[in-house]
């Protein structure tokens, strides 16, 4: 049955009169480290925790959050965009309540997207506010201007990176570039695919050494990862790893980034300052992305 959000916001607002929902990107500076996986997992930890999440697939170039998930959608942002389709009628529900709004591949980046069908995503996508309390932003891989403008909107984001030098060069440069701009962001690390906690560990402290240092930036090391032969082995079928293998150190270690990143059942006034999900479009919508100088 289809949601009704135009109801559900009012009520909502009735509810929670100045609620705004807190919104996160995750992000990474190259692909290959687990990005896409840790973020539905991520999803499903805290829905599993009662929250009520929605994931954003902004992966424009090869959106595949639902089939990590095993999910086949019928329809998808562009259908959104296009005004073919409502927001009720593509949110996809996965195992514990999670919402997922399924990306479009090959979709323009939401900045060059014409006027008309911006405004289409703006009005629809503004209807989640206050009606989840979080929204994850699964972004794509690397630092171009889509991926720096989703980050920027949201204002905070998870940067996923993996013990590899090339993985963690890639990720300060996403660091480094997010510093280079006027708008403020708030930066967490999570250390993927460590072969044991140590690893993990070294990885974080010359992340948060080398920002401190050379950009006069703190950075947190939300948590580490270990390598888990799960993991594959839940992508191979299309099974989510927190609803196939709960009891596998991976699972494990992403929930306690969930427990770490919300801490409480219902905050006050998430993002209040920042507009929530409305806020989030507004600016995504009409950033330009140039550095400072």
């Amino acid at each position: 049955m289809a949601l009704n959000y135009q109801v559900m916001s009012d009520l909502n607002y009735l509810t929670y009169p100045h609620y705004h929902s807190r919104v996160i990107a995750v992000a990474s500076g190259k692909g290959g480290v687990g990005k896409t996986n840790l973020a539905v997992n991520l999803g499903l930890a805290l829905a599993r925790r009662r929250l009520r999440v929605a994931l954003l697939d902004a992966d424009l170039g090869t959106a595949n959050a639902d089939i990590v998930l095993g999910l086949h959608p019928r329809y998808h942002l562009h259908h959104l965009v296009t005004g073919q389709k409502q927001l009720s009628e593509i949110i996809v529900e996965a195992p514990f309540g999670l919402k997922v709004i399924p990306g479009a591949s090959g979709l323009p980046e939401l900045a060059d997207l014409p006027e008309r069908q911006r405004e289409q995503l703006l009005h629809s996508l503004q209807m989640l506010d206050g009606l989840v309390d979080l929204l994850l932003i699964d972004t794509g891989a690397g630092v171009d201007r889509k991926v720096i403008q989703f980050i920027q909107a949201a204002g905070e984001v998870l940067i996923v990176t993996t013990p590899e030098p090339t993985a963690i060069t890639d990720a300060y440069a996403m660091i480094k570039i997010l510093n280079s701009y006027h708008v403020p962001v708030d930066i967490r690390v999570v250390v993927n695919n460590a072969r044991h906690r140590e690893e993990g560990e070294i990885t974080g402290r010359k992340l948060t050494t080398v920002a401190h240092q050379f950009l006069g930036r703190q950075i947190d090391v939300l948590g580490v990862v270990p390598y888990d032969d799960m993991v594959p082995r839940a992508v191979r079928a299309q099974s989510p790893l927190l609803q196939s293998y709960p009891r596998s150190p991976a699972a494990q270690a992403i929930t306690r980034l969930s427990e770490q990143l919300w801490t409480g059942q219902l905050p006050a006034a998430p993002q209040a300052e920042s507009g929530g999900v409305a806020g989030f479009l507004k600016r995504i919508l009409s950033f330009k992305t140039e550095p400072a100088e």
